[in-house]
């Protein structure tokens, strides 16, 4: 276990894969949600629609849970339990932001396309309680097509 995301920052700023946000439903079901993050300040902050589903959830219940590790060996990352809340007002800095990140720039259609909707967005500010790392880099040294180079945390 770790203090804070401010350890594993490097690792944090390398992955380009989304966050996988565990939440509550209003049937008290888990669900979870895949979206891009930025760390930031301590936090991992993530732009969707107002009207989205899980933006609703978090206001109801904003305890959730999150993941962030590759689908590909070795298998390391990072998760945690976690204190949600909604914020309007950084929601279309947020958007550009991980547009860039996640595309590149904000010259792309996609980039277009959901700029023309940030109006309605919101961001969603995930406060870690917890957090756990792992890496299995060690015990998978000899399982062909690991990335050598991939920054674990």
């Amino acid at each position: 276990m770790i203090s804070s995301l401010f350890e594993i920052g490097d690792y944090l700023e390398s992955v380009r894969i989304p966050v996988r946000l565990a939440c509550k439903t209003k049937s008290d079901w888990p669900m979870v949600v895949s979206l891009w993050f930025l760390h930031q300040e301590g936090h991992l902050f993530c732009s969707t629609q107002r009207t989205a589903k899980v933006v609703s959830y978090l206001a109801r219940d904003p305890r959730c849970a999150f993941e962030i590790a590759a689908d590909q060996p070795p298998y390391c990352g990072v998760r945690g339990q976690a204190i949600a809340s909604i914020d309007e007002t950084k929601a279309p800095l947020i958007l550009e932001q991980l547009l860039v990140r996640y595309v590149g720039d904000l010259n792309s259609s996609l980039a277009k396309k959901l700029l023309a909707k940030s109006g309605n967005e919101v961001s969603i500010v995930i406060k870690p309680r917890t957090i756990f790392t792992w890496d299995f880099t060690d015990r998978m040294k000899d399982i062909p097509g690991q990335k050598i180079d991939r920054i674990c945390p």
